[in-house]
């Protein structure tokens, strides 16, 4: 008997990669965490039935959440990653000796153990003694922070379920509190490409922009995503991602990435004109 894991795109869309076998299920008290050992892309996590990460790809979406930022500013020292409980986040930062501290919070520690058990690719670092891990709700730890991040990453699952209030106007106001003086915030943005991800993606641009004198959105190819076009959100108060870049700087550490490099920096936020005017509309 064939076995196949499904992901519904929209009511007429599916995708399905083909699973040797299933390794791993669990209803936590917040979500349906699942993992599936596939033919190509490796061992597969899923939420609520949504693709998080496979061992093939996940290095490109965490390269592209965490080099972006930390290419722009160098100088990075104290991070809080929001969600993020496959850990392949936090292995990407530990990556960058100048970094002391790294805060992650997420809400749903079964991620985490089932993380740690099955996707060792990305769970590695989360032991790291600069690693503080908090098994609270996000939203909450950031409120009344003022000034300690140098870098918020807000490794979020879509906006629904315990993810849902991470893209709230309240949530992003309290995450530009808690960010020093050249502060960046991060967060993945969804698909642009079906309507119900585009209209979320919009959303959270248009919110992001109102609080943050500089937003811009940037771009991955990410093939087990939703059309394989996703979108991350790049805010701060002061340090602009293409025009303050020092590429020399980055690359001078000598860091190895498979996706990630500071000429696709600087391309990854020149938009095609639908995504450019969806932003600047608000109309998909």
């Amino acid at each position: 008997m064939e076995l196949w894991y499904t992901e519904n795109y929209t009511d007429t869309v599916k995708f399905s990669i083909k699973v040797k076998e299933q390794l791993y299920t669990k209803t936590s008290q917040f979500q349906q965490i699942d993992v599936f050992d596939t033919y190509e892309f490796g061992k597969l996590l899923t939420i609520d039935g949504l693709v998080m990460i496979t061992e093939k790809d996940e290095f490109i979406y965490h390269d592209m959440i965490t080099h972006v930022p930390m290419a722009t500013n160098p100088n990075i020292k104290s991070v809080l990653v929001i969600g993020g409980g496959d850990g392949g986040t936090v292995r990407e930062l530990t990556r960058y000796k100048t970094i002391e501290k790294i805060d992650m919070v997420e809400i749903d520690k079964v991620v985490v153990d089932a993380s740690r058990e099955h996707f060792q690719i990305t769970a590695c670092k989360l032991d790291d003694e600069r690693v503080s891990l908090y098994f609270e709700d996000g939203i909450k730890f950031v409120e009344g922070k003022e000034n300690i991040y140098d870098l918020i990453i807000v490794d979020s699952t879509d906006p629904i379920g315990p993810g849902e209030g991470l893209f709230t106007t309240e949530f992003y106001r309290n995450c530009y509190k808690a960010l020093t003086e050249e502060g960046i915030l991060v967060n993945q943005n969804e698909s642009p490409y079906y309507e119900a991800d585009a209209k979320e993606m919009i959303r959270a641009s248009k919110k992001i922009k109102n609080i943050f004198p500089i937003a811009e959105v940037y771009q991955a190819h990410i093939p087990t995503y939703p059309s394989g076009h996703w979108l991350f959100g790049f805010a701060s108060k002061k340090l602009h991602p293409v025009k303050d870049l020092d590429a020399q700087k980055w690359n001078d550490l000598g860091l190895k990435t498979k996706y990630y490099n500071t000429d696709l920096h600087v391309g990854a936020f020149a938009l095609p004109n639908y995504v450019k005017e969806m932003i600047e509309t608000g109309a998909f």
